[in-house]
């Protein structure tokens, strides 16, 4: 697949319906930092790329489509098909906590709260798909949500990006793949994980996706218990770190008290790779954060 053209067809697509996210610089590691401040994005994070990419690109059946979602997925299917005048049913875990629970409902759409994990959430989703022949827009192992998660980074290049390494949170790999899928090389891309949820890291340890136990303050955001097919294939030879949950704590306390920018700790996980040392740039090596996710549960404006 010549990924970038279909990175670069879904921008196209997606223009007018997905916004363009500011970027700043910061000094919160001591040093400075490129931030790409994808977590005002239309419901909260990166995902509504990925949906607006598949719904434009699709013939979507009367039945409408369905999603499986740690939440912020869910939000954004929800929200693209709102947008576009689909009907949507959600299915989302207990985990996915009240706050984004209630986006979901906020849209609209038919939402279901099963018990367990993501994965339970997903085999929900397939059979309601293979009952009512609603369409699937998956979270993140589908090359239309491959591409439209790409469309961040082609973004921020024509935004004048300067990193030699970007950083990105990694749950099922979607947007990690659309990082790499886009910079085929010409940047270093580095896989960060919170030590309890890292499908990838274990992926890329036994040389194939392999099941992991999800749990943590980011398992809402980046619990799958397996990396997708495509994010493990794009990620072969790179670079993957781990972050303890303390550390992302302190990445989010960080964000807030330099900038004011309030995120859930799956939007703080990248940069917490640089405050904890888990990834220590060379010198003079210019590095760059993508903070993801701004769902931060409890909601607190919550009433």
């Amino acid at each position: 697949m010549n990924w970038k053209s279909e990175i670069s067809a879904a921008r196209d697509r997606i223009a007018g319906y997905a916004q363009v996210t500011p970027v700043m610089e910061s000094n919160i590691p001591g040093y400075p930092v490129e931030l790409k401040l994808e977590h005002i994005q239309h419901t909260g994070s990166f995902k509504a790329r990925g949906a607006f990419n598949t719904l434009l690109s699709s013939d979507v059946p009367a039945a409408g489509v369905v999603a499986a979602s740690g939440g912020n997925h869910g939000a954004a299917a929800a929200y693209a098909a709102q947008t576009l005048g689909y009907p949507a049913k959600i299915f989302v875990p207990e985990l996915a906590g009240p706050s984004k629970i209630a986006l979901i409902r906020q849209t609209g759409a038919d939402l279901s709260v099963v018990s367990g994990e993501y994965a339970n959430a997903l085999t929900a989703a397939q059979e309601h798909e293979a009952t009512t022949g609603a369409m699937q827009i998956h979270a993140y192992d589908a090359p239309a949500t491959v591409a439209g998660q790409g469309t961040c980074f082609a973004e921020w290049d024509v935004q004048g990006l300067q990193a030699d390494t970007v950083l990105v949170a990694v749950g099922g790999g979607g947007l990690i793949a659309g990082a790499l899928a886009w910079f085929g090389g010409a940047r270093k891309v580095v896989a960060v994980e919170p030590e309890t949820s890292c499908a990838l890291n274990a992926a890329l340890r036994a040389g194939e996706p392999v099941d992991v136990s999800v749990s943590g303050i980011a398992a809402n955001a980046l619990g799958a218990r397996r990396i997708g097919e495509i994010c493990f294939e794009l990620a072969q030879g790179m670079s993957s770190v781990l972050v303890s949950d303390d550390a992302i704590a302190a990445a989010q306390l960080a964000l807030w008290r330099a900038h004011r920018i309030l995120v859930e700790p799956a939007g703080a996980t990248a940069l917490a790779a640089l405050t904890s040392g888990a990834y220590r740039p060379e010198p003079g090596e210019r590095v760059a954060v993508l903070v993801c996710g701004a769902n931060i549960a409890p909601d607190p404006f919550a009433g």
